[in-house]
């Protein structure tokens, strides 16, 4: 895809911060970095965790930030404030629709169950030919190393192919994610 057809970018993350600082300031520059690309930032719309710093980091910058949370969640992930636009979802699935539907490519920064559980779905959605967007995940100081070695594990025991083995792109920056949505 070239820059122009990614206008938007969902990314999946943690409602926490981690113990480790530098997955916030991944998140943080990642935020930016989407806002500087005038792409619009799709996430899960809390102010807790990666999620909220990412959101910030790209709502300070001037860029466009779309939150959407399921109603269960409002109070518990407390939304966040100043978002471009906020959605209110009855339930998780409809939130994951609607982040699907409103993004043009997904990138996947640490996280816990959540991202793990959004992260499979695009993937087996793209296995199934729903989508061909791009799925991108940062493996940052091999945050997520033991989740690309699960996937080429399944791979290699023929439990899906080579092909939908490489439906996730791994990177280990977040400017090298941001490169590939610009190419």
């Amino acid at each position: 895809m070239t820059e122009n057809n990614i206008k938007s970018v969902c990314v999946y993350c943690g409602s926490r911060l981690g113990n480790k600082p530098y997955y916030q300031e991944l998140a943080n520059s990642l935020g930016k970095m989407i806002a500087d690309a005038d792409m619009s930032l799709v996430y899960g719309a809390g102010s807790v965790g990666l999620m909220g710093v990412v959101a910030r980091a790209a709502r300070d910058s001037g860029g466009e930030v779309i939150g959407i949370i399921p109603e269960h969640l409002d109070d518990v992930e407390i939304t966040q404030e100043g978002l471009t636009e906020l959605h209110i979802t009855d339930n998780m699935h409809e939130r994951k629709k609607m982040m699907f539907d409103r993004s043009d490519a997904f990138i996947v920064l640490p996280g816990g169950l959540g991202t793990l559980d959004e992260t499979m779905e695009m993937m087996t959605w793209a296995q199934l030919s729903l989508h061909k967007k791009p799925i991108i995940l940062i493996n940052y100081k091999d945050f997520w190393s033991p989740l690309v070695e699960l996937i080429e594990h399944v791979v290699s025991d023929g439990f899906a192919s080579d092909e939908h083995g490489k439906l996730l792109t791994v990177v280990e920056t977040a400017e090298e994610a941001m490169e590939l949505l610009k190419s």
